[in-house]
C-alpha cells in the first residue's frame, strides 16, 4: 500500500512564465466521468452486449485497459469501438452530464488571459472525447491553442512527445508551467526541461487527495492565484 506524501507548495513567481500547458482530464475536467465511464458504464453495456456478468466484464475490460496503457490506444475511441463492438462515441453522450468542470478552473483562466499568458491545452483525449466535452464543457475560448497527443503521433508519457510540442509551438521550456495529474506525463515534460511541473493531487471528486512526493501539488487552481 503506498504510504501518502506530504503536500510539497508549488514555488515560483508568474514574471518567469510566458507559457501555460495545461492537461484536461483530471486536471480540468473531474476526472470522475472517465473513470464511471471505462469502469462501470462500459462494462455494463460490454457485458449486456456479450452475454457478461458485470464482473467477468469488468475483468476482461481492465486486462484489456493495461495492455494499451501509456499508449495512443488507450485514448482512441475508435480502437476501442472496434475492439469491444460498441459505439463509444455515442456511449459517451449518453452519460455527458457528467462532464463537470474543477473548482476554481474558470477563475484560474481568467487569472491566466489577465496577466497576457500564452494558454495551451494539451491532452490525450481523442478528438471525438475533446469535441463531446468542450460541447458539455465549453473551455474552447481561453485557449490560444488545442493539442491532442494524437496530432503528434506520441503519447504524453514519452520525452519526445514535449520535443516535438516545442517544436510545433515554440515556446520556451524555461519559462513553461505544465499542470497535469499523472506523474508519468509530469516526468516526461520534465526529463525534456519543461521548468515548471504541477501535479494535481484530486483529478476525482470521487477520489481522496493524493500528494506527489516528486512534485509541487495543488488540489485546485485556487492555490497557484498568486
Amino acid at each position: 500500500m503506498n504510504q501518502p506524501h506530504n503536500k510539497i507548495t508549488p514555488n515560483f513567481c508568474w514574471s518567469a512564465i510566458d507559457t501555460v500547458l495545461l492537461d484536461m482530464d483530471g486536471t480540468l475536467l473531474d476526472k470522475y466521468f472517465d473513470d464511471y465511464f471505462w469502469e462501470e458504464f462500459v462494462p455494463q453495456m460490454y457485458g449486456a452486449k456479450h452475454g457478461l456478468s458485470i464482473e467477468q466484464a469488468t475483468a476482461e475490460l481492465l486486462d484489456g485497459y493495461r495492455r494499451v496503457a501509456d499508449t495512443l490506444s488507450w485514448t482512441d475511441l475508435d480502437f476501442w469501438s472496434d475492439r469491444l463492438g460498441l459505439d463509444i462515441p455515442v456511449l459517451k453522450q449518453q452519460v455527458s452530464h457528467l462532464i463537470q468542470i474543477h473548482p476554481f478552473v474558470i477563475e484560474f483562466l481568467n487569472y491566466i488571459a489577465a496577466q497576457a499568458k500564452k494558454l495551451c491545452l494539451v491532452t490525450a483525449a481523442h478528438n471525438k472525447t475533446l469535441a463531446i466535452k468542450m460541447k458539455q464543457a465549453d473551455l474552447t475560448p481561453y485557449f490560444d491553442t488545442i493539442i491532442c497527443a494524437e496530432e503528434l503521433g506520441i503519447p504524453k508519457e514519452s520525452p519526445e512527445f514535449w520535443r516535438k510540442l516545442e517544436e510545433m509551438l515554440g515556446f520556451d521550456k524555461s519559462r513553461t508551467l505544465l499542470a497535469d495529474d499523472t506523474s508519468k506525463v509530469l516526468h516526461a515534460a520534465r526529463q525534456h526541461g519543461i521548468s515548471h511541473v504541477i501535479h494535481v493531487a484530486r483529478p476525482s471528486s470521487r477520489s481522496p487527495i493524493r500528494y506527489s512526493g516528486e512534485f509541487p501539488s495543488i488540489v485546485s487552481f485556487d492555490e497557484l492565484m498568486f
